[in-house]
């Protein structure tokens, strides 16, 4: 890796898991612009149904999490919690089209796997009663298997998910430690030994840049992760943002790894991965050769929304549940209200919790299409983004309004290959995709970027 080129480009840059970024919703965004919005999405592609279940309760805070998750409540609290949830979908399902399918369902937290699991199933039957499926949609939720049993592993599969995401983050015990995090319950062996007889895809998530991780300890890590041959594996670069979660000031103290050592985790990670046969996607995912993920990356079809990487066939618009949940829509984010309290008594008034949201503009709806596409695919082609949009060319680059210089100067210095037609990432080039993205962001032509991570 350039050194140089870590120096130049390793700045604080959206990680562009949306666009726009989550820090533009505004309260100005009502209930009723939601309720508009989920009835104009029955008109505008993608067709597909995602949902998302957000389950924001933890047995104990890891240090290092930036999602929006709160201490284990009490019983009855958890069950009025459920409940609200299953309110909130009976509100919302009248106003989308029944002969739309179900593509996704996804459940993340917090630990969706901290609730009694029965409350999973009664969800998952409630969505799938109410809408037939597109073949093989993916049923997924991320496990914290510091908790999870035998029968518990069992329940998961009998609620119908097909795919596990095992929040691993590292092997290390000591890491673990310092993070606040338990370690596995059950041998990882035994986990997958249970979840593939059933026939359920595993992934295993893991993260880099945490106090007492060293080039050579994840790397260990890695290849015992490969060694049980997971179906996808994930190496998130820990995002150290204390002014979102002040317990990282913890980790902080405990000292976090260079941003070179960091790098370096990453790449020799990586060169371990490629080597063992998985394919890369996107900035932190590998994949098995015949997954569906690569195989649309190949075809330049690979997508994502806020259920993680997909394939264009699978995608859907985003319908949201439960506190802070936010629904991503064709032409509108909402975020749901972040009182656990106040998300219950809202509902059962019969009104949407909302709380803020987004309205994309025609300029935001094209720069999403343009920086998705980079993100995933790590490249972009006008004529193919023309035809997929029903737009000139030349309309499409005059609407975006971006400065081609700027291009120019990423060429020159090796992170892409640019020309009038196509951009395409170099390998050298793979960490600074969001700088990349950037250039087709008209908000951060404010200069915006304070709230923002580091690529690396």
């Amino acid at each position: 890796m350039n050194s140089d080129l870590l120096l130049k480009y390793n700045v604080p840059t959206p990680r562009y898991t949306s666009y726009p970024p989550a820090n533009y919703f505004h309260e100005g965004f009502t209930a009723d612009d939601y309720r508009e919005a989920v009835v104009s999405s029955n008109q505008v592609r993608p067709e597909n149904i995602s949902f998302y279940i957000h389950i924001p309760f933890c047995p104990r805070l890891c240090y290092y999490c930036g999602c929006n998750s709160y201490p284990m409540a009490k019983a009855d609290i958890v069950s009025a919690y459920v409940d609200a949830v299953k309110k909130e979908i009976m509100h919302l399902l009248p106003l989308i089209d029944k002969n739309r399918k179900i593509s996704q369902i996804h459940y993340g937290g917090g630990t969706p796997t901290a609730i009694p699991l029965h409350y999973l199933k009664e969800i998952n039957e409630l969505l799938l009663s109410s809408f037939s499926c597109i073949e093989h949609p993916e049923i997924a939720i991320e496990c914290h298997p510091g908790y999870l049993n035998e029968a518990h592993w069992l329940q998961l599969v009998e609620a119908g998910f097909n795919r596990c995401s095992i929040g691993v983050q590292d092997f290390n015990t000591e890491v673990l430690r310092i993070a606040n995090r338990v370690p596995a319950l059950l041998p990882m062996e035994d986990i997958f030994s249970i979840l593939r007889e059933h026939q359920v895809s595993v992934n295993l998530d893991f993260i880099y840049g945490l106090p007492q991780q060293t080039v050579g300890e994840f790397v260990g890590t890695i290849e015992k992760a490969i060694s049980l041959r997971p179906d996808r594996l994930v190496t998130f670069s820990y995002a150290h943002v204390p002014w979102v979660n002040k317990n990282q000031l913890l980790l902080e103290k405990a000292g976090l790894p260079s941003a070179e050592d960091k790098r370096a985790m990453y790449s020799e990670a990586k060169k371990v991965l490629t080597a063992a046969g998985y394919m890369p996607v996107g900035l932190d995912h590998f994949v098995l050769p015949d997954d569906s993920l690569n195989i649309a990356l190949q075809k330049g079809l690979l997508h994502r929304n806020f259920q993680g990487y997909c394939t264009r066939t699978t995608t859907g618009q985003v319908y949201a549940f439960g506190v802070t949940a936010i629904s991503q829509l064709a032409t509108a984010y909402s975020q749901n209200t972040r009182d656990i309290g106040g998300y219950i008594k809202t509902v059962a008034d019969g009104q949407m919790p909302v709380m803020r949201g987004y309205s994309l503009n025609t300029q935001e709806q094209l720069a999403r299409e343009i920086i998705t596409t980079l993100m995933c695919n790590n490249r972009m082609n006008w004529q193919e983004l023309s035809e997929h949009l029903g737009m000139e060319i030349d309309a499409l680059k005059k609407d975006i309004s971006y400065d081609p210089a700027v291009l120019e100067e990423m060429a020159a210095d090796g992170i892409i290959t640019y020309s009038p037609e196509e951009i395409n990432i170099t390998q050298e080039g793979s960490l600074y995709v969001r700088n990349v993205a950037a250039v087709f962001d008209p908000l951060m032509r404010n200069g915006n970027a304070k709230m923002y991570s580091k690529p690396v």
